[in-house]
């Protein structure tokens, strides 16, 4: 039963990150004035962009995203929601309900951050590279970070991982801390464990604006 079960539970944590991420991304465009083409498109690559490249990176051709397009459909879907929301009931977006929206969606998002991650990371060692710890390392960040990074290219703007909340910090630190598990215990006690480290680091320096420190050129 928990060898049926464990699968169902990851899957139900990709699709509340995909729609963190997909939220996310769709919040970009709205900002950005973006049309209804241009919100779906951002709100898609933030959700599935980082699996696209780690698979494009490992050869996994072609890349999940399109031979099982079920996070693309969630994807898709929680972007025409919020449209919808944002067209009948712009108020719901306004000042009054967005610090609510926004600590629900930083929670989800950090959900998904730690379960990309080690998925990310999974992938690699299930595609015969699990002796290559700087790659599988690398293949968890970018399956997490990914998204947002081609996120926020698309919009014009600084990637926000290179600038807030220690966000691609995170996904490094759970994901070495992964590889380190995997030496010494099995691998769901090593998946779980770096996913909750993730997702702890994440709500800890959104919660307390933690920044990595920086150069002030005024």
């Amino acid at each position: 039963m928990i060898m049926q079960l464990q699968p169902n539970i990851i899957f139900i944590v990709e699709i509340i990150g995909t729609i963190a991420f997909a939220s996310s991304g769709a919040m970009v465009a709205v900002r950005k004035r973006l049309d209804l083409f241009g919100i779906i498109v951002l709100g898609v690559i933030t959700a599935v962009g980082g699996g696209m490249l780690r698979d494009l990176m490992i050869g996994n051709i072609p890349p999940n995203m399109f031979r099982n397009p079920v996070y693309v459909l969630a994807a898709f879907l929680t972007v025409l929601v919020l449209f919808l929301l944002s067209r009948c009931w712009p108020f719901r977006l306004g000042s009054r309900y967005i610090e609510g929206y926004e600590k629900i969606m930083n929670i989800l998002d950090a959900i998904g951050l730690g379960a990309f991650t080690v998925i990310g990371i999974d992938t690699g060692v299930e595609a015969g590279y699990g002796d290559y710890h700087f790659l599988i390392i690398f293949l968890g960040v970018i399956t997490g970070i990914g998204g947002g990074i081609l996120r926020d290219i698309m919009a014009g703007e600084t990637p926000y991982v290179l600038k807030k909340h220690i966000y691609a910090c995170a996904s490094i630190a759970g994901a070495c801390l992964y590889v380190v598990l995997l030496q010494v215990t099995r691998s769901d006690s090593a998946m779980i464990g770096s996913a909750l480290l993730v997702v702890a680091i994440r709500i800890l320096a959104s919660h307390f604006r933690w920044d990595l420190p920086g150069i002030d050129m005024d």
